[in-house]
């Protein structure tokens, strides 16, 4: 989510301090009205790996996304590119059918895909449903096809505290972003009208704190329901790492870190 700019607040990207202790890359660099894909992060990390390796540096790469993890570690299916013609047809295929005919028409050729796409995931279905009418393969096959890893020398650690504390550290993230100009940074998306299917529109908060300037929620509310969402997000992303990634080491304080 970092990627995107205007939303630096709203995802906690670096600070200009941040940046003056040293070079932080691959943040904000995306309009939000682009969808970046897992296979455009990774060719653009690849480009600045590669540089900062040909200086001699180690790097550092950090995020809550583990499907990026394993992309970098693993490696990622080379899926080719949907036209976005297709994506479209879907989409409208989508809305027209409803989300039980399209997932029992995706079910039918990807049976995997549909099963772990959770319900209400419109932006997922319609991904596995455009990737098969567009290449005539299942996502999931695709998905099976992976390639050569980008690292292969690291040393990865899960920052993993306490949940209660983690849980407090989400509701004061949030108060901090209010006081840090969060409001206007919603305010000037909200002026874009971007689809609320784009990636950067799914920033935790953003949507509560465009209902809340349309007049649809106290600011109360929006704060109380972003927070819930962000302890509910922290929580899924406890469960990733710990299923996916079980020998990475622990850092139970982010302050051991």
């Amino acid at each position: 989510m970092q990627l995107y700019g205007g939303l630096r607040v709203i995802t906690a990207g670096p600070s200009e301090a941040d940046t003056a202790l040293a070079p932080h890359h691959l943040y904000g660099v995306a309009d939000p009205a682009e969808a970046w894909s897992v296979g455009r992060w990774l060719r653009a990390a690849t480009q600045v790996l590669d540089e900062i390796t040909a200086r001699g540096r180690p790097a550092v790469v950090v995020g809550g996304t583990g499907l990026y993890f394993r992309a970098l570690t693993e490696g990622l299916a080379d899926i080719p590119p949907v036209p976005t013609a297709v994506r479209e047809a879907e989409q409208a295929r989508h809305d027209r059918e409803g989300e039980a005919a399209f997932r029992a028409a995706l079910r039918a050729f990807d049976p995997a895909a549909e099963a772990r796409i959770a319900p209400g995931d419109r932006q997922r279905l319609v991904r596995a449903a455009a990737v098969l009418a567009s290449t005539g393969k299942p996502l999931t096959a695709w998905q099976q096809e992976t390639g050569a890893p980008l690292v292969g020398d690291y040393q990865a650690r899960v920052l993993e505290p306490d949940r209660e504390a983690l849980y407090a550290r989400c509701d004061a993230r949030f108060d901090a972003m209010l006081a840090g100009g969060a409001l206007e940074e919603a305010s000037a998306m909200a002026a874009r009208g971007l689809s609320p299917d784009l990636p950067a529109m799914k920033a935790l908060g953003l949507r509560q704190l465009i209902a809340h300037l349309a007049g649809e929620l106290s600011l109360e509310d929006a704060a109380e329901d972003a927070k819930r969402e962000t302890r509910r997000y922290a929580k899924r992303q406890l469960t990733w790492f710990r299923n996916q990634t079980p020998d990475w080491p622990r850092v139970e304080s982010a302050a051991a870190a």
